[in-house]
């Protein structure tokens, strides 16, 4: 089924959902006030906050009055070379080994993520360190980290190329997909990989059934598989 859905290596975008698990030395946003910020879906519910670090919304003013987006964006801006905080590029923030593969199989400039913090970025631009997702299984004292689809408090990025002529695949779990359709609605050629046939409404873009035993995390199985016939078809 992969390789039916398979072009030219040039010729294809992959889109891998963000994961739980980050780098060990992933670094921090610093507010304004030089406290380090760590990202979630509802900072009211998140454990307390320390003198060296506090939690915020993406979306949210800093005590100056600027989003942490923009503040985000500034730093990609002006202080990549640099990098004083540390921060880690989007596919390298990620412990699962997936990401680079698919970046090892596409090229770095042919992969975006989907971020449930921070919208569809491109694989190389800075992040910081969030814990942020769509997952459903983030209960009880993890609820703090869901973002649910009604939130709309979020200025999500956007960072594909919407008239991009290439093929867009997509990699994730179907809590995250509704997000992706709505992030690359003017894309025309895009699939997804699912694994169940249970998916939300509104999915208006192709599917392929990606047969597999494993239940958690499957779409690491499929990244692999997929990269293994871009290889071939090299």
């Amino acid at each position: 089924m992969i390789q039916r859905a398979l072009t030219r290596r040039n010729d294809v975008i992959g889109v891998i959902q963000c994961a739980g698990s980050k780098a060990p030395n992933a670094g921090h946003l610093v507010a304004d006030d030089g406290c380090k910020v760590l990202f979630v879906a509802d900072p009211e519910r998140a454990p307390p906050s320390s003198p060296s670090l506090r939690y915020a919304r993406p979306d949210e003013a800093t005590p100056a009055g600027h989003a942490y987006r923009q503040r985000l964006e500034a730093y990609n801006r002006n202080s990549r070379a640099a990098n004083p905080w540390g921060l880690l590029p989007a596919w390298q923030l990620y412990m699962p080994t997936s990401y680079r593969t698919l970046v090892d199989a596409l090229g770095a400039d042919n992969v975006f993520i989907l971020s449930a913090g921070w919208g569809l970025v491109a694989a190389d631009y800075l992040l910081p360190n969030y814990d942020i997702t769509f997952s459903s299984s983030a209960r009880g004292h993890d609820a703090y980290k869901r973002r649910r689809p009604s939130d709309r408090r979020y200025r999500d990025f956007s960072m594909l190329p919407q008239d991009t002529a290439k093929h867009v695949f997509f990699f994730g779990g179907k809590d995250y997909l509704p997000l992706f359709c709505n992030l690359t609605a003017n894309v025309r050629q895009r699939t997804t990989f699912v694994k169940s046939k249970d998916l939300p409404r509104g999915i208006n873009c192709r599917t392929v059934r990606y047969e597999t035993t494993t239940r958690t995390n499957w779409h690491y199985e499929c990244v692999n598989a997929f990269a293994a016939k871009v290889r071939e078809s090299a």
